[in-house]
């Protein structure tokens, strides 16, 4: 796929960002030149107005922007950015990349969707089991689909690279790409179609509603007070936020019980155990191997799901013990619909937040702490270290953040997720240390795997 973002980087060790000031070497205009010229922003006083030039007019009639002809000279267009509309002045420090980042940003705002109705209709199933190239009409008839919408959904696969095409006596002939095949057909080891429909299906409804747990608002309504007949009094309460998630707005669901929202039928079970099951085929590896745990014996992964993770620990450490902890119906769907021959991992059925949990060398809670508030993270932890034996240990598996939080993106967007999903968040490494020494763990060492997972050992 082609790279929507080509000049976003990210850096360890200090963790900055190798940014480039817009303004370049150019001197910055100050307050009074820019009251003088008319350009005015009222929430950065100091910021000039970002001018992209750019090489069609026709994207200020998509986004939406007023276009002033007097502006825009022959041969070349600009375009000013301001909080009205207005049109800034013009900026000739720009590099090519920048001038072209509007058709990036077209390009990233629908092209996820391509991908996401492409996987619902199987497109990637059927090129895969096919072994040959496919008119858009074979594809059409045995989706049943229609074959306008068909030829349009391929082509823009093709446009971003998914997808191939090669003209034969007038037919144009669709085959997948080898990065298809491995990653979006559902039939591949290595496969993240599970993934891809939950984000369709499930997270993308509720990012609909990521405004709405991002603004402060007014509470419903201003109370209004009448003490007589000529005096009234107006009472504004201060702002609050929305709510903790978006479960009630998006599926009519309570937000305090966020598993209620994700499991709450057979299908969205199914779904997020896919989900969870995609997600250790990409990180699995490098989260066990993160650390050396062929010391601990007997390892506990709780709240393990569909057991991908435990089975990842158990190739790499076979002389140890690997046992799943999750909710009878977890349990219960995972051995029926994930289970793998020769499978060496156990599975018990438990409440790790009300029951008791089995003692072991060594548990794992991976993607458990950004569901919740810190309260219940440390409440967990404590219960852990009371039922940890002594030398054994935990390790959490988290998108950590930089400790500046500037990222890395990912984190980032998950942390994002936790705000319209869960009661939760991302933390940096720093957070983590912390409440795992406040409940009573020490010797803590922290891996970033430089994939979307990181993991951190503390010993008791």
């Amino acid at each position: 796929m082609a790279n929507l973002w080509p000049d976003v980087k990210e850096q360890n060790g200090d963790n900055k960002k190798d940014e480039k000031s817009l303004t370049g070497n150019h001197k910055r205009i100050t307050r009074e030149e820019r009251s003088a010229s008319g350009i005015w922003h009222q929430h950065s006083p100091t910021a000039p107005p970002l001018v992209l030039r750019h090489r069609r007019t026709d994207i200020l009639a998509i986004l939406g922007w007023k276009q002033n002809s007097s502006v825009f000279p022959t041969g070349s267009a600009h375009l000013g950015i301001s909080p009205g509309n207005n049109i800034g002045t013009m900026a000739e420090h720009l590099s090519q990349s920048e001038l072209d980042y509007p058709f990036k940003l077209l390009e990233y705002f629908n092209g996820f969707r391509v991908i996401f109705s492409a996987c619902e209709l199987g497109v990637f199933d059927l090129l895969l089991r096919s072994q040959e190239p496919l008119s858009a009409q074979h594809v059409a008839r045995e989706l049943s689909t229609s074959v306008d919408g068909m030829e349009r959904l391929l082509d823009a696969l093709v446009g971003i690279e998914i997808l191939e095409v090669e003209t034969t006596d007038g037919i144009a002939l669709y085959s997948s790409t080898d990065v298809a095949n491995l990653y979006l057909a559902k039939g591949s080891g290595k496969s993240l179609h599970d993934m891809i429909i939950y984000q369709s299906q499930t997270i993308y409804p509720l990012w609909n509603n990521m405004v709405d747990a991002v603004r402060r608002k007014l509470r419903a309504n201003i109370s209004i007070f009448i003490i007589s007949r000529v005096q009234t009094e107006v009472c504004c309460f201060p702002p609050r936020r929305e709510g903790k998630n978006q479960n009630e707005k998006t599926f009519g669901l309570p937000p305090e019980d966020i598993f209620q929202a994700i499991y709450r039928s057979e299908e969205e079970r199914l779904k997020f155990m896919g989900l969870m099951n995609s997600s250790w085929v990409l990180d699995g590896h490098d989260i066990v191997t993160a650390f050396s745990l062929s010391c601990f014996q007997e390892i506990v992964d709780l709240g393990g799901c569909t057991g991908a993770l435990a089975r990842e620990m158990a190739k790499a450490y076979p002389s140890s013990s690997v046992t799943v902890l999750d909710l009878p119906q977890i349990v219960e769907t995972a051995q029926k619909h994930f289970s793998q021959e020769d499978d060496t991992v156990l599975f018990q059925s438990g409440d790790f937040f009300s029951g008791e949990i089995p003692p072991a060398d060594l548990y794992v809670l991976a993607r458990i702490l950004h569901d919740w508030p810190e309260e219940k993270c440390l409440t967990l932890l404590r219960k852990i270290y009371d039922t940890c034996k002594p030398g054994g240990g935990v390790l959490l598996v988290e998108a950590m953040l930089f400790e500046n939080r500037r990222g890395p993106v990912m984190a980032q967007i998950f942390s994002l997720n936790m705000l319209v999903q869960t009661e939760g968040r991302e933390r940096p490494p720093s957070e983590y240390i912390r409440i795992l020494n406040q409940t009573g763990f020490r010797n803590v060492q922290v891996c970033r795997t430089g994939k979307s997972y990181d993991a951190i050992l503390a010993i008791r």
